[in-house]
C-alpha cells in the first residue's frame, strides 16, 4: 500500500499541514523540521503527488513542446536544450512529434491542454489552428509564424541566406542552386531563399531552386538531387538550406563522380553537432540552437507569468559561418 502524507506526519513526529508546507515550500520551516519530514520520505519511499500539488499551485509545472520530428538533428538538438533549461527550472517537458500533420498536431495540442500544461512551444509548420489562440493559454513558436500574437524566435535567417551565397558568389561559382523546401509555407526560415534571390539578381544572375516536398524523405531528397543533375548539369554551387539536405546532395554528387569542393561546392544550414561530428568537412550556417532554446524558454515564462505584455513578435538570434572544406 502506498504510502500516505500522514504516514510521512506520523513517522517524522509532525502535522500533515507540516508535511505539506514542506512540500510546497510555503511559510517557515525550520531545517530541522525539513529535515525529519525528508528523512520519514526517504524511509517510506514516498513521492509527492505531483497532479495534487498542480492544483495547490494553480501549476502543473508541465511544458508542452510540438515539433515535426526529433528525429531531425535541429530538432533533435533543439529538444535536449529546451529539456535542459526546463528541468533546471523545475518544469517537465511532454515532447509531441507532429510528423507536419495536422490532425497529429490536432490531437497533440488537445492532449497538452487536458494535462493542463502551463505552456507550449511550437516548431511545426501548420497555421490557423485555433486552439492555439485559447484565453490564457501561453505559446511561443520556433521558426514558424503561427499568428500575429504568438512570438517567434528564430536565427537570422536573411543573413544566414546572404552569407552562404555571397561565399558561393567569391568562390568563383556561375551556375548556384539553392535546395529548399516547399515554397508556399511562409516561414522566417523562407528568407534564406528570399537572401539567395535577393544576392543573385544583385549581380545580374537568374535564381535556380529545386524544392524538397517530403522534407524529412531521404528518398524524396535524393530523387530531387537526381534531378538537378538531369536538368542543370552545369551546376558549381549549391546553397542548401539546411544540413540534410547539403548531406544528401554531396552523396549523390560523389556517386555521379562529381567532386566536392572541386567541381562543386557546397554550403549548409543548421551547424548541429551531429552534423559538425559525422560530416566536418561541411562549410555550414550555424544557428544558436541553444541561445533559440533559451530565448524561447524565457518569453514563455514571461508570458506564463503575465510578466509583460509587450512581447517582441519576432527575435532574430546570431548565426556564423563554420567554413569546412565544402566552399
Amino acid at each position: 500500500m502506498k504510502p500516505k502524507i500522514e504516514d510521512v506526519a506520523k513517522l517524522a513526529g509532525v502535522s500533515p499541514t507540516t508535511v505539506s508546507r514542506v512540500l510546497n515550500n510555503r511559510g517557515y520551516i525550520s531545517n530541522e523540521t525539513r529535515e525529519k519530514v525528508q528523512k520519514a520520505m526517504n524511509e517510506l519511499n514516498y513521492f509527492p503527488n505531483d497532479v495534487a500539488r498542480s492544483l495547490f499551485n494553480k501549476r502543473s509545472n508541465l511544458i508542452g513542446v510540438i515539433l515535426p520530428t526529433t528525429s531531425n538533428p535541429f530538432f533533435g538538438e533543439l529538444t535536449f536544450h529546451i529539456e535542459t533549461i526546463c528541468a533546471a527550472r523545475g518544469y517537465k517537458v511532454l515532447l509531441c512529434n507532429s510528423l507536419n500533420q495536422i490532425d497529429k498536431e490536432e490531437k497533440y495540442l488537445e492532449m497538452l491542454l487536458r494535462n493542463q500544461v502551463d505552456g507550449i512551444i511550437v516548431g511545426t509548420h501548420n497555421r490557423g489552428i485555433l486552439d492555439y489562440h485559447k484565453q490564457n493559454l501561453a505559446v511561443v513558436a520556433i521558426d514558424r509564424y503561427l499568428s500575429e500574437t504568438i512570438p517567434v524566435v528564430c536565427s537570422d535567417n536573411y543573413e544566414g541566406g546572404k552569407i552562404a551565397t555571397e561565399l558561393l558568389i567569391s568562390e568563383g561559382c556561375q551556375s548556384i542552386v539553392l535546395i529548399d523546401g516547399v515554397g508556399d509555407l511562409e516561414t522566417p526560415a523562407r528568407l534564406r531563399r528570399k537572401a539567395y534571390i535577393d544576392l543573385l539578381e544583385r549581380h545580374g544572375r537568374v535564381p535556380i531552386i529545386y524544392e524538397i516536398p517530403e522534407v524529412f524523405d531521404r528518398q524524396s531528397q535524393q530523387d530531387v538531387i537526381s534531378k538537378i543533375f538531369q536538368e542543370c548539369p552545369e551546376v558549381d554551387g549549391v546553397f542548401a538550406t539546411n544540413d540534410l539536405f547539403a548531406s544528401s546532395f554531396i552523396n549523390v554528387a560523389t556517386s555521379n563522380g562529381r567532386a566536392v569542393p572541386e567541381q562543386i561546392k557546397v554550403v549548409g544550414y543548421d551547424g548541429t553537432e551531429t552534423t559538425q561530428t559525422l560530416l566536418p568537412e561541411l562549410t555550414t550556417i550555424k544557428q544558436p540552437i541553444d541561445l533559440i532554446a533559451k530565448t524561447a524558454i524565457d518569453l514563455l515564462m514571461k508570458k506564463i507569468e503575465e510578466e509583460v505584455t509587450d512581447l517582441p513578435h519576432e527575435s532574430h538570434l546570431p548565426i556564423k559561418l563554420v567554413k569546412g572544406t565544402t566552399a
